[in-house]
């Protein structure tokens, strides 16, 4: 198997659901019901899937700082990649959702973050699989016996010490996924200040795929970033690390792979301005 692409189509994953060297994994997430997802999921999913939730499998719990989203604890992660198949280099997980890469970019990221690059998003998602009239299941597959070993690669994560450093330096580029409302400051539906970090620039996530959740030409993700390719260091971040990694997709697809993740976002950067605002006790 000699699949790399950072996507796959629902054709290329119905002729490989029978290859072993496939683990694929089901994101479907809302956040304005957790548990939508996974109710979604065990009523019907891709055969061979297994479900990971973004709250309690791939974000660990929510801190003072460190944003609505922390990075999962690593060690209890790889133990829950090693359970749904991915046992080996050689394995590609498959990832999907149903809302244009949001919540299988996060798998997506962490997997290149872990050191493993054989890992794709499924073009369409979920609703593509299904028009395209592919079958879906109930049956909850087999936890796998297997483990996985992660290589972590420190320099595709930045702290909110870093942004503070490095974002205003010329050669540096600071990337804000989120809409361009909630970047301006004039809506927040979520955090509890509205607004971007200083000299930030807006690249809202859902640029990089049309309605139908398949993502836009090669030649469209280059020309979006035409005017900050040149930059020594990109930073992305969104509300809480999940969405930005859209954007850090779509960088991979431009010819940039080298972007950083903040992985905070701006919920961690509020979290800080809060207690600035605080009164003294």
């Amino acid at each position: 198997m000699t699949q790399t692409n950072p996507t796959v189509s629902a054709e290329w994953l119905f002729q490989h659901l029978d290859d072993p060297q496939i683990a694929i994994a089901d994101c479907r997430f809302s956040l304005a019901d957790p548990e939508l997802g996974q109710h979604q999921y065990l009523h019907h999913h891709i055969p061979g899937a297994h479900y990971l939730h973004l709250n309690r499998d791939l974000s660990s719990p929510v801190q003072r700082h460190g944003g609505r989203h922390p990075l999962p604890d690593l060690e209890l992660f790889a133990q829950k990649l090693g359970a749904i198949g991915v046992t080996s280099p050689e394995v590609l997980l498959v990832v999907y959702d149903d809302s244009r890469f949001a919540f299988a970019a996060r798998l997506w990221w962490l997997m290149r973050y872990l050191g493993h690059d054989r890992v794709a998003i499924l073009e369409g998602g979920f609703k593509g699989w299904q028009a395209a009239g592919y079958p879906v299941t109930d049956a909850i597959p087999r936890s796998n016996l297997g483990t996985f070993s992660p290589q972590i690669r420190p320099d595709r994560l930045v702290d909110i010490e870093t942004v503070k450093t490095r974002s205003p330096l010329p050669e540096v580029a600071l990337i804000d996924s989120r809409e361009r409302d909630r970047y301006l400051g004039n809506h927040e539906p979520i955090d509890p200040i509205a607004g971007h970090i200083p000299g930030a620039l807006n690249y809202p996530w859902q640029e990089v795929t049309d309605e139908n959740a398949q993502v836009r030409p090669h030649s469209d993700q280059v020309q979006r970033w035409a005017d900050i390719a040149g930059s020594e260091e990109i930073i992305v971040y969104c509300g809480s690390g999940v969405t930005a990694c859209v954007n850090l997709l779509s960088l991979e697809m431009a010819g940039i792979p080298n972007a950083k993740l903040y992985a905070g976002s701006w919920s961690d950067w509020c979290s800080y301005q809060i207690e600035d605002l605080s009164p003294n006790p």
